[in-house]
């Protein structure tokens, strides 16, 4: 998602390219799978080393990017992650730093960020909640403010879901509601009073875990945002991991599409490549537009975000819907095209499938963005009403 036209940037893309081909390609995700693992810790901490993990950090943080667009450059790293449906934890791990590093009092976090863009710790978002939609800003989970002869802290009780890398993960950024607020508090997992509950994925690599808070003890220090940052922070963090799945999407959807047209070339019936008969062309047409218009919703988002624009939320759950709808009807209709090989263990689409199936339901269904572009345009106009 970010344009190659400087030797650094394309130093920095051949690199992360070569670096997926070599470390990451499609059979070292079936082979995680069979060994039950989500990604490797050695493999995260030389993907750390890249930068990966370093793009959303301010320079005075030890963090920097190869061009003037942070986010532009890790949406590039998770376009190039869709085209072998890389492990790793880099949505949990970016939205954490993202939130460390956004927040006014982020000096005060310096060593968990340092630990993190090294890839020696790992961390995750605690956002959604169970059987509930997104709704990040209206949290179950409760913070309570103690006191005591040895400092003041919180209490935090209450149960996250849908947790990527929950188990793989030292520290849990959690939202919670704290008085009459919203705060964020990093929690280290093996705190006294964590559960950690594995959750099934349709993803092969992907984990996921359902965390229970059962009076939970935190430092003062473990908040991260005042309250009064903290509905913005939460919102930026949002956007974020919503145009990096939908980045991701994007190099997904690319290389399906390719290779499903190679395949039309070389599958010959009756003489004739299965590419040349029209009602083929027209599919296959009708996919190339869907696949151009969720690329360019995804920029648009990434260029949104990345500037903070007033339009930056709109512009990411625009992007979230498109991309989650579109998404899994071109990968189908790739599968379609496959014909009966398309549905076997041993083709490699039903990993791709997996992964944009997964993410159509990951921080807000389609269904729940439209819901949020329709509120967005109504209170606009009902604002230009009053004007």
């Amino acid at each position: 998602m970010t344009a190659v036209d400087s030797p650094e940037k394309i130093l920095f893309t051949s690199t992360t390219q070569a670096f997926l081909q070599k470390e990451a390609p499609l059979s070292r995700v079936r082979e995680l799978h069979a060994a039950g693992m989500s990604f490797d810790a050695s493999w995260w901490r030389r993907a750390a080393e890249l930068g990966w993990t370093s793009l959303l950090v301010p320079e005075d943080l030890g963090g920097g990017s190869v061009s003037d667009s942070g986010l532009a450059d890790l949406a590039m790293v998770a376009e190039q992650l869709g085209k072998t449906v890389a492990p790793g934890p880099l949505y949990p791990v970016s939205v954490v730093l993202a939130g460390l590093a956004g927040c006014a009092e982020r000096h005060a976090h310096a060593a968990t960020i340092d630990a993190l863009m090294s890839g020696e710790l790992v961390a995750s978002w605690a956002v959604a909640e169970p059987g509930r939609g997104w709704a990040p800003l209206d949290p179950s989970v409760t913070a309570a403010e103690t006191g005591s002869d040895t400092g003041s802290g919180y209490r935090i009780d209450g149960t996250k879901d849908r947790v990527e890398a929950g188990a793989q993960s030292a520290l849990l950024l959690v939202v919670a509601r704290c008085g009459e607020g919203i705060r964020q508090f990093l929690v280290p997992t093996d705190a006294p009073g964590v559960r950690i509950e594995p959750q099934q994925s349709v993803d092969l690599v992907k984990q996921y875990a359902r965390v229970h808070f059962d009076g939970v003890l935190v430092a003062e220090a473990a908040a991260v945002g005042a309250a009064d940052e903290s509905t913005a922070l939460i919102g930026r963090q949002s956007q974020i991991a919503q145009v990096l799945q939908c980045a991701e999407v994007v190099g997904v959807l690319q290389t399906v599409f390719d290779f499903t047209v190679q395949w039309a070339l070389d599958r010959h019936t009756f003489g004739r490549p299965l590419a040349s008969y029209q009602a083929l062309k027209h599919k296959f047409a009708d996919m190339k537009l869907w696949l151009e218009a969720c690329r360019a919703t995804t920029a648009a988002a990434v260029a949104a975000v990345a500037a903070r624009a007033p339009t930056a939320g709109l512009s990411a759950s625009i992007a979230k819907s498109y991309v989650g709808e579109m998404a899994g009807q071109i990968v189908q209709a790739c599968v379609q095209m496959h014909g009966g090989i398309g549905v076997t263990w041993e083709h490699d689409l039903h990993l791709y499938l997996r992964r944009v199936t997964l993410y159509r339901a990951m921080f807000g269904t389609p269904e729940e963005h439209n819901q949020l572009v329709y509120a967005w345009h109504a209170e606009a106009k009902t604002g230009r009403a009053g004007q």
